[in-house]
């Protein structure tokens, strides 16, 4: 469930990011924040506090392998727009 934690903007431009979300995000002093406008001016961001080590294994163990020349064909139907052959996503 979202939870609205509201911040005031000092005259420098600087906010304090509520002890709430820096706890959930275990962000610390010096850690580098992201940030990105989207559509309607949303604004989002993310935190640079963790190693690239970390996202390991974040997605699961691959059902199956592939090779280099597979992984460049499918990068090239998908730059033509060509959609993906039948036995390939029945087997992914």
């Amino acid at each position: 469930m979202a939870s609205l934690f509201p911040t005031t903007m000092s005259t420098k431009g600087q906010v304090t990011i509520p002890s709430e979300i820096r706890q959930a995000l275990k962000l610390k002093p010096g850690d580098k924040i992201n940030f990105f406008l989207g559509d309607h001016n949303r604004v989002f961001f993310y935190a640079k506090n963790q190693p690239i080590q970390t996202l390991k294994g974040m997605l699961g163990k691959s059902r199956r392998t592939v090779s280099l020349e597979e992984m460049d064909e499918a990068i090239a139907r998908g730059a033509a727009g060509i959609p993906e052959p039948e036995d390939q996503v029945a087997s992914a």
